[in-house]
């Protein structure tokens, strides 16, 4: 008989508990504390430990800017910030970032008071559906940062790991040209 593992959802067992299952009786994690900082406020949570950081951010912490797109770190629509860095957040788990400062686009602005490189999407029509624009965006932000260099060939190449299914890259380009011509 196969072994297979339970959806937590299916069954939870209590933090101390014995996790050995009987043979052919499925396995059924432990919830850990997992504690995040995120947009600068303080969480404390409790986890299946392969929760990923993008789960805990949606379903837990209920930000749902961060979007799922591939769920396989391809598409880059669940990219956010981790101690200033840009990580696909559907291949991180949780509980690895306890130390760290996460922020995802709810973090970077406020709708009366946009992001410079918000404000160059909206500007510049760097979207069309919007699903993948939060990530675009966190990616975008992130480069700034980054040793890219000036031409649009640059950036494109630097923004490689997020798609547009739409196909506004010329636009998203120009976006964070714009930004980058005002630094």
């Amino acid at each position: 008989m196969p072994h297979t593992l339970a959806r937590p959802e299916d069954t939870q067992q209590e933090a101390g508990q014995d996790a050995a299952a009987q043979p052919g009786q499925p396995v059924s994690p432990v919830a850990i504390p997992v504690e995040l900082n995120v947009n600068g406020t303080q969480y404390a949570l409790s986890l299946d430990p392969r929760t990923t950081l993008l789960d805990a951010l949606r379903e837990h912490l209920h930000l749902t800017g961060t979007k799922k797109g591939c769920d396989h770190g391809q598409c880059g629509a669940c990219t956010v910030h981790v101690n200033g860095r840009r990580v696909n957040a559907c291949l991180s788990l949780a509980a690895t970032h306890a130390e760290d400062t996460i922020t995802t686009i709810e973090g970077i602005g406020e709708p009366d008071a946009l992001h410079p490189m918000q404000a160059a999407f909206v500007e510049c029509d760097g979207y069309q559906c919007g699903y993948c624009t939060s990530g675009q965006i966190m990616s975008a932000v992130a480069l700034l940062d980054e040793a890219v260099g000036p031409d649009d060939a640059d950036v494109r190449e630097a923004m490689s790991g997020n798609l547009c299914r739409c196909g506004a890259y010329q636009n998203i380009v120009t976006a964070i040209q714009t930004v980058r011509g005002k630094r």
